[in-house]
């Protein structure tokens, strides 16, 4: 896949590398051509100057054959914009993008604008947006019979009750994570774009499970 990053600071320099390690290919957007000195000389991916909301900019990046784009630099409001332009004008389906202020992040995310907003994000959260796929175990009991994890979910569910996740796949949403705050949710809490699902599951299920929240809710026709 190929991905494009705005912001050349330490996660986005991170990220790329992160990313070309895993066998994408990976254009890096920056107004300061010193921020590229991050990612040394081992970085093979596109290295592009100019502001990362500009049409021909991310053009110059690849955005047209891109499967992805992270808007990650010091600024809400060139991470918004940015984030913006990917998804509505590029049709970019898996967008993520970094805000500092929680209550921004929430006026954006009601417009259905993408955005995490967190003070403590780290390129790991960031590539769990980008590529969301299978679980990450979080805790596990002593017996190795029960597990806590975040299982990556289908936009298929967003507009779903919470509870109709927990009935398809059989397992107890144990909370969600929403515009960095962590909710526990009620039967007729509704999934949106951008949620986290926490899931206490069987180990033994954890396949099953992966399957049914990426395959989308069941036809009840």
């Amino acid at each position: 896949m190929h991905i494009v990053i705005m912001g050349c600071g330490r996660v986005g320099a991170e990220l790329a590398q992160t990313l070309e390690r895993q066998g994408h290919t990976v254009a890096v957007v920056d107004r300061d051509p010193t921020a590229f000195r991050r990612l040394g000389s081992g970085f093979g991916g596109r290295r592009v100057t100019g502001i990362g909301f500009d049409r021909d900019t991310l053009r110059e990046a690849g955005i047209e054959e891109a499967g992805a784009f992270a808007a990650v630099s010091s600024g809400d409001n060139s991470n918004i914009i940015a984030a913006r332009v990917a998804r509505e004008m590029f049709g970019i389906e898996h967008v993520a993008a970094r805000i500092y202020d929680p209550r921004r992040a929430e006026v954006y995310q009601r417009l259905g604008i993408p955005t995490v907003a967190t003070v403590r994000w780290t390129a790991d959260q960031m590539l769990r947006r980008l590529l969301p796929s299978g679980s990450e175990t979080l805790w596990r009991d002593p017996s190795g019979a029960v597990q806590l994890a975040e299982v990556a979910v289908s936009p298929k569910w967003v507009g779903q009750r919470v509870s109709r996740l927990q009935e398809d796949a059989g397992v107890r949403i144990a909370f969600l994570t929403r515009l960095g705050e962590a909710m526990l949710p009620t039967s007729q809490t509704v999934l949106q774009d951008g949620d986290l699902v926490h899931v206490m599951m069987r180990c033994g299920d954890v396949a099953r499970v992966e399957e049914v929240f990426m395959v989308g809710p069941k036809d009840t026709a």
